[in-house]
């Protein structure tokens, strides 16, 4: 899954961001949310998690984005009001594909040297022939 910030600002940087994986982490073993990984870049967040039957993405992605968002104004981790975008990426993994999307996750700072979040996100869906959905 990824999450995007709101209007693609660049809040992510390497410190703060560091903050807010650790603490999406913490917060999601309080939900019962499995994040097997996650790491991002400076204005995204990718996250390898593993739903339980009760679970569906909607929910899970609110519950990270919304808390996440909450935690980082209250501490003023900021200067400015930070918030996510509404929508987010979401695709299913096979359990053989999955060491292969933990190093995609692991090796962001390299990738987006070479390609933006739109552009790899637009190469996604044309590759595997999806269609981008409002909802």
């Amino acid at each position: 899954m990824s999450g995007v910030t709101k209007m693609r600002k660049l809040f992510l940087k390497s410190g703060i961001k560091n903050k807010v994986i650790e603490h999406i982490r913490e917060n999601a073993k309080i939900k019962n949310i499995y994040i097997d990984f996650i790491n991002g870049y400076s204005e995204h967040l990718h996250a390898l998690i593993s739903l339980q039957k009760k679970q569906n993405i909607s929910d899970v992605m609110q519950l990270i984005k919304g808390e996440s968002s909450y935690w980082i104004n209250k501490y003023n981790l900021l200067r400015n009001k930070f918030s996510w975008q509404d929508d987010y990426f979401a695709v299913s993994v096979s359990h053989s594909h999955v060491n292969k999307v933990r190093d995609y996750i692991k090796n962001q700072e390299q990738h987006h040297k070479k390609m933006t979040w739109d552009e790899e996100i637009e190469l996604f869906i044309k590759k595997y022939g999806f269609e981008r959905l409002k909802g």
